[in-house]
């Protein structure tokens, strides 16, 4: 493992670097989905990277280990079975849209190297929802299906008023039930307009009532253990008062946890010329920048739901140690993106391997939130 993470940040890394950042994050995915319609790829994949399980059970669901796959590294789901092969205990795919759109225009995804972040504005590029369902049937059939859970964020078609907002997430919804084992209610992107209004607790009560309902009639005679996880994504510009106006909400409608958290708009300060002009680029800022502020509000939250909500964590992981600081203050699972971006796919062993070392024996659930503090 060591060996590729060394290959990737000292060869590899610098030639992708040398294209604009999606230029070469669409290289990247082409190359991939190639090798996730190999089968002997995907083995020989498995076995370079050779990540040990590390096994959680959250949300009624068993991972692998605690390291995902964040939402937007694969919109399109072209690359299914290649996070498994990676050694990724569970993916995320999209976002996702009711309505296919080209997303905004071109360029619209820059690197802060000197920071190790990345800005995207990217605004839900994608097919749409029936296409992906149609390609999710494929690798269905394809039997490259991975071996852990796989999730999809649904978000709003740019098209769809906001008024309409439901119907467009509930048909998205309906037409992927089938295919995902949670999904992740995105209404925190900052890239397509207004969309953050629906994280006001009226407007969000509204929807995740249609999901939820869509997802009992869809379970019935499945039994009701069979409704899939349900979880929202929070911005990290909200204040711990909305925060926690989220919580309820989330708890009234029975959510099985809480994404934490999106992409920020706001800009650090900074000595660097080079990122201060990129940082006047408009869109969302994930990466390091974004660690400090994603782990508080996942610590607020595991206080706030006296750590009964489980929380998926994520902004600014780029090893064992961020990852840990996310489990310390109430990550029961973590994703990583531009951590991927920066530091190669052998960034998940790493993590993997860093965890378990940290674990020392204990139990998982021991040390999920036991640096969060009491609430208040």
């Amino acid at each position: 493992m060591p060996l590729m993470s060394w290959f990737y940040r000292n060869l590899l890394r610098p030639l992708l670097f040398l294209q604009d950042s999606e230029p070469a994050h669409d290289l990247t995915l082409r190359l991939l989905a190639i090798a996730g319609h190999q089968g002997p790829l995907c083995r020989l994949t498995q076995s370079i990277f050779d990540v040990e399980d590390l096994p959680v059970e959250v949300m009624g669901l068993r991972f692998p280990n605690p390291v995902g796959l964040g939402a937007g590294m694969d919109k399109q789901a072209v690359a299914v079975p290649m996070w498994h092969a990676l050694g990724f205990g569970f993916s995320e795919l999209g976002g996702v849209t009711w309505h296919a759109q080209p997303g905004n225009p071109r360029p619209r995804m820059f690197r802060v190297i000197s920071e190790a972040g990345l800005i995207n504005r990217m605004g839900f590029n994608n097919a749409g929802a029936p296409a992906l369902a149609q390609r999710l049937l494929k690798w269905r059939a394809s039997g490259r299906w991975p071996a852990h859970p796989v999730g999809i964020n649904l978000g709003k078609s740019k098209i769809t008023p906001l008024n309409e907002a439901v119907a467009d997430y509930a048909s998205s919804f309906q037409t992927l039930w089938p295919f995902a084992d949670f999904f992740v209610v995105n209404v925190s992107s900052p890239n397509t307009p207004n969309l953050r209004q629906l994280q006001d607790k009226t407007a969000l009560d509204e929807l995740l009532a249609a999901l939820q309902a869509i997802n009992l009639e869809l379970s019935s005679g499945l039994g009701p253990s069979l409704t899939k996880p349900l979880l929202v994504k929070v911005a990290p510009d909200l204040s711990f008062e909305a925060l926690d106006e989220i919580v309820e909400v989330a708890q009234k409608r029975q959510l099985a946890g809480i994404v934490a958290t999106n992409t920020t708009i706001t800009r650090p300060t900074t000595q660097d010329s080079v990122a201060a002009q990129l940082y006047r680029e408009t869109g969302g800022l994930s990466g390091h920048p974004l660690r400090a502020r994603s782990t508080a509000v996942i610590r607020h939250l595991f206080r706030s739901t006296q750590g009964r909500l489980p929380i998926i964590g994520v902004g600014g992981i780029a090893s064992a140690a961020d990852a840990w600081e996310k489990v310390l203050a109430g990550a029961s699972l973590v994703q990583i993106y531009s951590g991927l971006v920066y530091e190669g796919p052998g960034l998940v062993g790493e993590i993997v391997e860093g965890l378990r070392d940290r674990l020392a024996g204990a139990r998982w659930q021991e040390v999920v939130g036991c640096e969060a503090g009491n609430a208040g």
